[in-house]
C-alpha cells in the first residue's frame, strides 16, 4: 500500500464544509439555553424573526426568506399556532394561500427575545466587525452554491 499524499485536500481539517456544520451545531447548542426561556426551537426562533419583521405574510415567501420547504416549514408553523404565538388563516384573494401572522402573544414574546442576539454576541468571543465579515461570507457562499 502506498502512504497518502502529504498534501491531500481529503483531511478533514482542509474541509470548509465540517468547519460550517460543526460551527452550525456548536451556535446550535449555544442558542438552546437560551431559546427554552421563550419555549422555541432555532427554527422556530428564526420564523418569529421574520414575523416580527414583516407581522404578516404568506407561506411561501416566508419559506423563501427562511430557506424551508413546505414540508418542514407547515408542522413547524401549527406548532408555533398551538403555542398562541402565530395566527394561520387563508388569503381573502385566494383560499388556497395561507397567511401567517402574529398573535398578540406573538408580539409580545418579541420583547423577551431582544436579549438573545446580545447574549449570542458576548458568547462568540468576537468582535462585531468579525462576526459582520462572518456573516458576509456565509451570504456570499450560499448565493454562490444556490446558482
Amino acid at each position: 500500500m502506498t502512504k497518502a499524499k502529504q498534501s491531500s485536500n481529503l483531511t478533514l481539517d482542509k474541509q470548509i464544509c465540517f468547519s460550517l456544520y460543526s460551527a452550525s451545531n456548536a451556535m446550535g447548542r449555544a442558542y438552546r439555553p437560551l431559546l427554552k426561556k421563550l419555549d422555541l426551537t432555532y427554527l422556530q426562533y428564526i420564523v418569529m424573526m421574520v414575523l416580527w419583521q414583516h407581522s404578516s405574510m404568506n407561506v411561501k415567501e416566508l419559506g423563501g426568506k427562511v430557506h424551508l420547504d413546505s414540508g418542514t416549514l407547515t408542522p413547524l408553523l401549527k406548532r408555533l399556532e398551538a403555542k398562541g404565538l402565530i395566527i394561520r388563516s387563508r388569503s381573502q384573494e385566494d383560499e388556497r394561500v395561507r397567511i401567517i401572522s402574529l398573535s398578540d402573544e406573538g408580539r409580545d414574546i418579541r420583547q423577551q427575545a431582544e436579549q438573545v442576539p446580545n447574549e449570542m454576541l458576548c458568547r462568540s468571543k468576537m468582535t462585531v466587525d468579525e462576526l459582520i465579515k462572518l456573516k458576509q461570507g456565509c451570504d456570499l457562499l450560499l448565493a454562490n452554491l444556490n446558482n
